[in-house]
C-alpha cells in the first residue's frame, strides 16, 4: 500500500488540490448566490453584469438591442432587433467555468506570482469569450432559430470549453512546476 501511495503521490496531490480548491470555490460561489432571492426573481449581480455587457456588444450591431428583467423567473431577457431572443440565467455567467479553470490551475502548482497572473488573465479571457459567445449566439438565433440546439448545446460550449482546455495546456506546459521540472531534465 505504501508503495502505491509513493508511486501515485503526484497524482494524489493533484487530485487533492483540485477537489479541495473546487469545493472551496464552489461553496464561496454558492454562498454568494444565496444572497439573492430567486423566489422574487432576483438575478445575481454578476449575471446582470454579463447581460449588460452582452447588451453593449449587441448594440454595436443593432441599436434595437436591449435587456429587461424577466418577470416570471430569475433571469434577464435579451432582445436583438427588437425581438426577444434569449434569457440570461445564472448558468450563463461562466463563473462555474472560471471556478473549474482556477481549480485546475491551482492543482497544477506553479510559482505564486505566475499562478495569480495566469488565473487573473485566464478568467478575463473566459469572461470576454463568454460575452462574445452570448452575443454571437443571440445574433445566430435571430437569423437561424431552428439551429438553437446545435448552436447553444454543441458549438458554443465546445468553443468555451475548448479555450479553457487550451489555457490548461498552456499552464501545464509553460508555467506550472511540472513544466519547470521537465525543462530542468
Amino acid at each position: 500500500m505504501k508503495n502505491l501511495l509513493v508511486q501515485y503521490k503526484p497524482f494524489l496531490l493533484f487530485l487533492g488540490k483540485f477537489v479541495l480548491s473546487y469545493l472551496l470555490l464552489t461553496i464561496v460561489y454558492q454562498s454568494y448566490l444565496n444572497r439573492f432571492d430567486t423566489s422574487k426573481n432576483e438575478v445575481d449581480t454578476f449575471t446582470q453584469l454579463v447581460a449588460n455587457q452582452t447588451e453593449t456588444v449587441l448594440s454595436w450591431f443593432d441599436s434595437q438591442s436591449y435587456t429587461m428583467p424577466h418577470l416570471k423567473e430569475p433571469s434577464v431577457k435579451m432582445f436583438y432587433h427588437n425581438t426577444y431572443i434569449s434569457r440570461i440565467i445564472e448558468g450563463c455567467n461562466a463563473l462555474s467555468v472560471i471556478i473549474l479553470f482556477i481549480a485546475f490551475t491551482l492543482a497544477f502548482t506553479g510559482k505564486f506570482k505566475n499562478t495569480i497572473i495566469f488565473i487573473a488573465l485566464g478568467s478575463i479571457v473566459i469572461h470576454v469569450l463568454n460575452i462574445t459567445r452570448i452575443a454571437l449566439l443571440c445574433i445566430a438565433l435571430y437569423h437561424f432559430p431552428e439551429m438553437e440546439h446545435i448552436l447553444h448545446g454543441v458549438i458554443f460550449p465546445l468553443v468555451i470549453y475548448g479555450v479553457v482546455f487550451l489555457l490548461w495546456i498552456l499552464w501545464v506546459n509553460k508555467y506550472s512546476n511540472y513544466a519547470t521540472s521537465i525543462a530542468e531534465k
